[in-house]
């Protein structure tokens, strides 16, 4: 069970707790070449976890329409404040892209799902071997 911290203010103790509740994923809990479909409220991302926080990521149309390799810092409620490694439902997901000197951050996620079995072998070789567009949207 959580116990809030003294020293954060109620609403960041809040978000803490509610990101418990609502869940998500722990990228480090996750084995290298894992992919991960993440819809948010405007785009559909697909990453390939590749160790650590390092990911191939593809989805939004402007900053990753082909799969580019990211760091993936965490999560944050809209603030300065990020749930380091983890990504959130309800939450804005946050990547470093190797092209731009700000973090990307995402709309709110809705539904974070890993793509099984065989699939997820063949997806997560093909993306390592080729620079073709990813999946239709997930």
């Amino acid at each position: 069970m959580f116990n809030p911290h003294p020293n954060l203010s109620d609403g960041v103790n809040h978000n803490i707790i509610q990101s418990e509740i609502e869940g998500g994923v722990f990228l480090q809990d996750l084995p290298p070449s894992t992919v991960l479909e993440i819809r948010t409220r405007n785009h559909c991302y697909t990453a390939v976890m590749l160790g650590e926080s390092e990911a191939l990521i593809s989805g939004h149309p402007d900053f990753c329409p082909q799969p580019v390799l990211v760091a993936i810092a965490g999560s944050t409620w809209g603030g300065s404040m990020i749930k380091q490694r983890f990504v959130g439902y309800g939450m804005h997901l946050e990547f470093h892209h190797p092209e731009y000197r700000t973090p990307i951050i995402t709309s709110p996620v809705q539904e974070i799902r890993e793509r099984l079995g065989r699939e997820t072998d063949r997806t997560a070789n093909a993306l390592l071997a080729s620079d073709e567009p990813l999946f239709p949207s997930c």
